[in-house]
């Protein structure tokens, strides 16, 4: 048997899928930013990510609130083994 449909991976994603990561919210006692962060991170390919973090900041949200053990988002994933280019794209948008 055949498919009838191939996957289709790596699809540019539209404006409008980005932004949705925006209206994530926590669950109680969670920084709204840290929230929406994580989800765009796990979500997001790297360039679709730092499409987000522009999207992001243009709403008002801080790039650099921490969460309850004073971590900003950037210091949370500095140790991850496949963060570099989300990294690189937090520092370029000013992160710290």
């Amino acid at each position: 048997m055949r498919k009838d449909k191939e996957k289709v991976i790596g699809e540019p994603m539209t404006d409008e899928q980005i932004a949705a990561f925006l209206s994530a919210r926590p669950y109680a006692g969670e920084s709204v930013e840290q929230h929406i962060l994580t989800r765009a991170y796990r979500g997001l390919r790297a360039h679709d990510f730092e499409r987000f973090i522009e999207m992001f900041k243009a709403e008002g949200h801080d790039l650099n609130a921490t969460d309850a053990q004073g971590s900003t988002f950037l210091q949370t994933i500095q140790g991850h083994a496949q963060a570099e280019d989300y990294v690189a794209a937090l520092e370029r948008a000013g992160a710290h």
